[in-house]
């Protein structure tokens, strides 16, 4: 097991701020290259890392691929970077494949779309309350656009942290573990962990991933640096630009609760039209695969169980395999099938097909993102991952917006996947006996608001990124 390097590491890898309830992320766009250098090498030193949970306040810095470029590392040191990242969340291809069509196309996107302004850098900014946050955005601003080389394009608020999500139900409970940090060590100790330790290559660059292989990760032939901030590669002479970085993932999230709510009331009343608020609550877990305290459906399937809140060690093949009980296009059996997957589902290879197909989840809800959207809800959905084409685009694609996951037919996620368009709809099955329940036209819950992939470096690539000498001086 490789010993994580915590020093040079962004802090919201391993601690994710859970005692931060407050946040906010600031979009900045470059507008000259080398005052924004200056700025954010300013800022680099404030950077939180890996080593401790922060107490107060946290910051953390992360770039898109265009950003990067405009930092100094020009087209052909971009070549250790996957093409998804290069090429960016909204290339037309990348769009369709995501289902980020229709009314989600990025042309509609509040911000990192082709009809807003680019965006370049990310700050990611926590505080424990509302005080210490409007401090931390006051000096960050103060430093990032005092000469002018970076200008604020939006900022993104978020609700204070709570443990649901605004559809109402409790979130953050399937998080995996990451192989090397003390809570995946004590949970292996106490015969906790099940299935949900990973290895660290899933999420950081530069460490063993499930394949038992490093990740493909940027890595500059030697006159890229000669001041030597970088580690070196495992030649020992390229410099490692990856190393204890990972990819952001981030997209804003609109959720319709209305919406949501007001299906399941009129999918459940009952023949003489009047409501049925304990129908209307278990579809609504049904769909999610949790009752809205947490318990999942597969360990207590007629009603919600305080004492399962944060239960996660379960499967579904053993226990539930025709989904009688979690219904099989339920949300979390879809975002991770667990040791239901082929060749062998229930086996311990389905279950380390699963692990290679892991996010960690870093988003925060939002009850008005700071934009002027007043009375809005939603999620700001961010993930890291090592892999964003392997983990979290496979997800999406695969598993969430495949109306055919499972063996279904035209059922994609009933939470969150998009309609193609205005005419398209789709169905929620429940597996029963004798005969199975289908609800129909389902509309969509979920909408995209923006979204871009960023490189999260670590604090030595930080630093090389933000050096105030340019890159080609190093040529």
């Amino acid at each position: 097991m490789a010993t994580l390097d915590l020093d040079d590491m962004q802090g919201l890898i391993p601690r994710g701020y859970s005692t931060l309830r407050r946040a906010s992320f600031l979009m900045l766009t470059i507008n000259d290259p080398t005052s924004a250098r200056a700025a954010l090498g300013e800022l680099t030193p404030r950077v939180t890392s890996g080593r401790a949970e922060p107490s107060d306040t946290a910051m953390n810095l992360a770039f898109t691929s265009d950003g990067i470029r405009l930092l100094g590392l020009d087209t052909p040191e971009l070549d250790g970077f996957p093409e998804e990242f290069v090429s960016g969340m909204t290339d037309p291809n990348r769009s369709r494949f995501l289902g980020d069509t229709g009314e989600n196309a990025p042309r509609y996107w509040r911000w990192g779309g082709p009809a807003t302004p680019p965006v370049h850098v990310l700050a990611l900014l926590y505080a424990r309350d509302e005080a210490r946050l409007g401090r931390l955005e006051e000096g960050v601003r103060r430093v990032a656009l005092a000469t002018g080389g970076l200008t604020e394009l939006v900022r993104l608020g978020t609700a204070e942290l709570t443990e649901h999500e605004p559809f109402g139900f409790r979130d953050g409970i399937s998080q995996p573990l990451i192989e090397g940090l003390p809570k995946a060590t004590a949970a292996r100790a106490h015969g906790t962990a099940g299935d949900e330790v990973v290895k660290a290559g899933e999420f950081i660059l530069g460490y063993p991933n499930e394949y038992g292989l490093l990740t493909d990760r940027p890595l500059l032939p030697p006159p890229h640096d000669s001041a030597g901030l970088l580690p070196r590669g495992p030649d020992g002479t390229d410099a490692d630009l990856g190393y204890n970085g990972s990819y952001l993932v981030f997209r804003q999230l609109h959720q319709d609760v209305d919406a949501f709510w007001g299906y399941l009331e009129e999918a459940t009343r009952r023949p003489d039209g009047s409501r049925d608020p304990a129908a209307r609550d278990a579809l609504a877990a049904r769909m999610v695969g949790r009752w809205p305290g947490g318990a999942p459906l597969v360990r207590s399937p007629q009603q919600d169980d305080p004492a399962l809140a944060t239960d996660n060690d379960f499967g579904y093949f053993s226990t539930d395999r025709d989904g009688l009980r979690c219904p099989l296009g339920a949300h979390i059996r879809r975002a991770n099938p667990r040791d239901s997957l082929d060749p062998r589902p229930g086996s311990a290879e389905s279950v380390a097909i699963g692990r290679r197909h892991r996010i960690l989840r870093r988003g925060r809800a939002y009850a008005d993102d700071g934009t002027g959207s007043e009375g809005e809800r939603g999620l700001h959905f961010l993930c890291l991952n090592a892999n964003i084409s392997r983990q979290f685009e496979f997800i999406q694609h695969t598993w969430l917006n495949n109306p055919n996951f499972n063996g279904l037919y035209d059922s994609p996620d009933p939470l969150v996947a998009p309609h193609r368009n205005h005419r398209s709809t789709f169905t929620f099955t429940e597996q029963a006996r004798p005969v199975r329940i289908r609800h129909l036209d389902l509309p969509q819950f979920v909408s995209v608001r923006g979204g871009a992939y960023f490189f999260l470096p670590g604090l030595r690539a930080l630093r090389f990124l933000c050096a105030a000498t340019g890159r080609g001086e190093q040529r």
